[in-house]
């Protein structure tokens, strides 16, 4: 199995039923994915990104950053190979009847690029927004997509590649360290890391990219409450090692602990985090 379906692979052999990730993937799209609308908008921002544009999205997830891109008049597609729920809600939300937007217009939405796919390329952006930089072996597995992926791009096509920035910066990092304590007899499959300097630049030089500029977006994860926001972390597929090595009930009530400094008076919870961003070009 690669590093790439570890979470996919937890979720499944720690006994969680179609239903359970089907709410799963429900509690990414309504309450997680949006927390990183600023990292898209910056990406986007950056690369012009418009009616000349021909986007591939990996680890697409439910298809907001698609949703987003598509309204600024790109064609879109997405690859989504750890989670068929998050791509199901994702052919929904792209559906151009809901939306007015060319999204619908001939998008392509699938579970893993292949020779015998219709993913007519070729791109002159591709994306891959889901941070890595916390997960044991996402960076490898981040590196196995790109290696399927870029021969649809057009020579000096843009890549950009999203990733955690330092633990000091992002306050999310003191409750992902729950998911270290707790996957302790399975380090090394899928637990929580602290997230490294040149995670980016490693990807991007393995799989033969040029970098051409970086920066980093403050997306702070704000919450309505504790529930919502154990929903939304669990919800990310971090703590499935932790859940693997446990249990839910364990997993619930320690990050629920560990999210109490982040309550204001109101009972929402905020979180200021730093992701970075890079873009690398194909040569």
């Amino acid at each position: 199995m690669t590093p790439t379906l570890v979470r996919q692979h937890l979720a499944s052999t720690g006994g969680a039923s179609r239903a359970d990730l089907g709410a799963r993937a429900r509690d990414w799209s309504e309450i997680q994915e949006r927390m990183l609308v600023p990292l898209y908008e910056a990406v986007y921002e950056r690369l012009e990104v418009g009616p000349a544009t021909r986007l591939l999205g990996l680890g697409c997830g439910s298809g907001l950053a698609l949703l987003m891109a598509a309204s600024r008049g790109a064609a879109v597609a997405g690859v989504e190979p750890c989670s068929p729920e998050r791509l199901a809600l994702a052919r929904e939300r792209l559906r151009p009847e809901a939306w007015g937007t060319r999204a619908g217009t001939g998008t392509r939405l699938v579970e893993q690029v292949s020779k015998d796919d219709s993913l007519a390329g070729p791109y002159t952006l591709v994306t891959a927004f889901e941070p890595i930089g916390c997960l044991a072996g996402d960076a490898e597995g981040l590196g196995e997509l790109l290696a399927s992926a870029t021969p649809l791009a057009e020579r000096g096509a843009a890549v950009a590649l999203a990733g955690w920035g330092p633990p000091e910066r992002c306050a999310t990092s003191s409750v992902l360290r729950v998911a270290t304590k707790l996957a302790e007899p399975l380090r090394g499959t899928g637990s929580w890391r602290p997230a490294l300097r040149d995670d980016l630049e490693e990807v991007a030089q393995r799989a033969g990219l040029r970098p051409d500029g970086s920066g980093r977006v403050s997306c702070p994860f704000g919450y309505a409450d504790l529930d919502s926001a154990l929903k939304g972390l669990l919800s990310t597929g971090l703590f499935d090692a932790a859940i693997e090595a446990t249990d839910r009930a364990q997993v619930d009530k320690e990050v629920t602990e560990a999210l109490h400094p982040y309550q204001r008076r109101d009972g929402t919870v905020w979180m200021p985090n730093v992701f970075r961003y890079l873009v690398a070009r194909v040569p």
